[in-house]
């Protein structure tokens, strides 16, 4: 499904108009009407229909806003309208229909002192919901004044709360707070959905999410060119290939982990599980001799293979040419879980993506081996693929890990741009960009991923699918799908806090199953 920024819903409404001969005055309509067919379903069960409160701002928002008070009290809505203008000072379509409630002998309030605000807080605090209509899409400067009084106001009332088209001071592009933004339980966002209700912090702020048709062209919506994406489930399925009945283990093809030093073992083989769980025919790990009989003792499914070991006991160059002869008939690697940090290990990496003729996943301390280093990340004969967490981009990129969260989809796509790699960005909202400037945003998980390991099992995850055959891009998206729906059903089941990596491993499965079945 294609994400829009500000620019882009915008072009999308004028296109609408200008090439396709859709008035203005009609999409407002829709949109409003969509938005009140939500707010009529909250309601139900509500005491006499219960009693809506709308605050409209002056712009396009604000009219939407009026056309929702229309439509809910020609279905018995007790509607008051709180308005920061009069009708006669709002222009346009918002104008339009700004009047028409006027007409209608619509109840209004007008926000324009501190005095009004609290003159109007009683009747807010005896509403079953307030609409937020204040500001929309194009909001670009810090809310400010006594828009921010409201705003704080709503915000402090226990009231379910309905932002239409987003919620106001959320910067429709980034998902920043502009000074401050109203905390909605639902957003009708019109036509497509906006980047900045799936990236955080605007993502705490919208609740659920549902999208109202309001008539846009859908080969606007679906334009090509617009190159964000938010991963959906019948994405994944699309993805995901059949398997044929007279398939064997080596039809889903073999995965090196090359991973593990001392007291790092455990997030090996999570990721060679992860490979495994996701389909993958095969999965080993390669380690350090000195660690194989410990490692040999935790696996079943999971084969090993003890590597050539530098006097730390890590892997290093010398590890080399033994990777490289095991390599010779197998499908992907990853590279990187628990493997420790060193100018050896660094060389070991390096050398592996020069000459290897098979996708790699670089994660955890293969990452960390890179900074500094990321041009070598262009000088390579393999595919590659880099799951960094923040801290690790923040590494890799020279820069804070508060100044990658606060323009995560910029900084995936940069470092995507810089080295040619597909770039998983992960944590909430994972990101990730590909080399092309495409830009896919995932909304599954929870915090109860924010625990040690589960990044281990994503890159397993991303390298059995890999070594199936599917592409970098691919395998990505449906990773890391997967990988946080899996995350969500555990949370069902036992609750997010507690929540373990290898608690992940059982429902990838069965996360694949309800895709592919439903």
């Amino acid at each position: 499904m294609k994400l829009a920024d500000a620019r882009t819903i915008q072009a999308i409404d004028r296109r609408s108009i200008r090439d396709y001969g859709i008035k203005g005055l009609q999409l407002m309509e829709n949109a409003g009407r969509g938005a009140a067919e939500i707010i009529l379903r909250e309601l139900q069960g509500y005491h006499k229909g219960g009693r809506v409160s709308i605050i409209a701002g002056k712009g396009n928002n604000g009219g939407d806003g009026f056309v929702v008070a229309r439509h809910l009290r020609n279905r018995g809505v007790e509607v008051t309208v709180f308005s920061f203008a009069p009708a006669e000072e709002m222009k346009g379509d918002a104008g339009v229909n700004a009047a028409s409630w006027k007409k209608l002998d619509g109840e209004t309030f007008f926000i324009s002192t501190g005095a009004s605000l609290k003159s109007i807080e009683p009747k807010l605090r005896h509403s079953s919901v307030i609409v937020d209509g204040i500001f929309g899409t194009g909001l670009s400067s810090p809310v400010r004044g006594l828009h921010a009084e409201v705003i704080d106001l709503v915000n402090g009332l226990d009231k379910l709360v309905i932002a239409i088209d987003i919620p106001s001071g959320i910067d429709a592009t980034t998902g920043a707070i502009l000074g401050t933004a109203v905390r909605a339980d639902i957003t009708a966002t019109m036509a497509m959905p906006k980047i900045g209700l799936y990236t955080y912090p605007g993502r705490g702020h919208s609740g659920r999410i549902e999208i109202v048709d309001i008539g846009a062209p859908r080969a606007l919506i679906d334009d090509k060119t617009i190159k964000w994406n938010l991963t959906t489930g019948p994405d994944v399925k699309c993805i995901l290939k059949p398997r044929s009945g007279d398939s064997h283990k080596g039809t889903y093809g073999h995965v090196l982990v090359l991973a593990g030093s001392p007291g790092k073992t455990g997030a090996a083989l999570m990721s060679a599980m992860g490979a495994m769980r996701m389909g993958a025919g095969l999965s080993t790990i390669g380690l350090p001799e000195g660690l194989l009989s410990s490692m040999e003792a935790k696996t079943v499914e999971v084969m090993t293979l003890g590597l050539p070991q530098t006097p730390r006991t890590t892997l290093g160059l010398s590890s080399y040419d033994a990777v490289k002869r095991f390599m010779a008939d197998k499908s992907a690697l990853v590279i990187g879980p628990g493997l420790g940090v060193s100018d050896d290990i660094a060389g070991l990496i390096r050398k592996i993506i020069k000459e290897a003729d098979y996708p790699v996943v670089i994660d955890a301390d293969g990452l960390n081996n890179m900074a500094g280093r990321v041009e070598a990340l262009r000088d390579t004969a393999s595919k590659i693929i880099l799951t960094p967490h923040p801290g690790e981009m923040a590494r890799l990129m020279d820069m804070t890990t508060s100044q990658v969260q606060s323009d995560r989809i910029g900084v995936a796509g940069a470092l995507a741009g810089k080295t040619g790699a597909t770039v998983v960005l992960k944590g909430a909202g994972t990101v990730i960009a590909l080399p092309d400037g495409d830009i896919h945003i995932n909304p599954t998980g929870n915090p109860g991923l924010s625990t040690a390991g589960t990044g281990d099992v994503l890159s397993g995850m991303v390298g059995g699918l890999l070594a199936q055959g599917y592409d970098a891009a691919a395998a990505s998206v449906a990773a890391v799908y997967i990988h946080g729906a899996a995350g969500d059903e555990v949370r069902k089941e036992n609750g997010g806090m507690g929540m373990i990596a290898t608690d992940i491993l059982p429902f990838i499965p069965k996360v694949i199953k309800s895709l592919t079945e439903s």
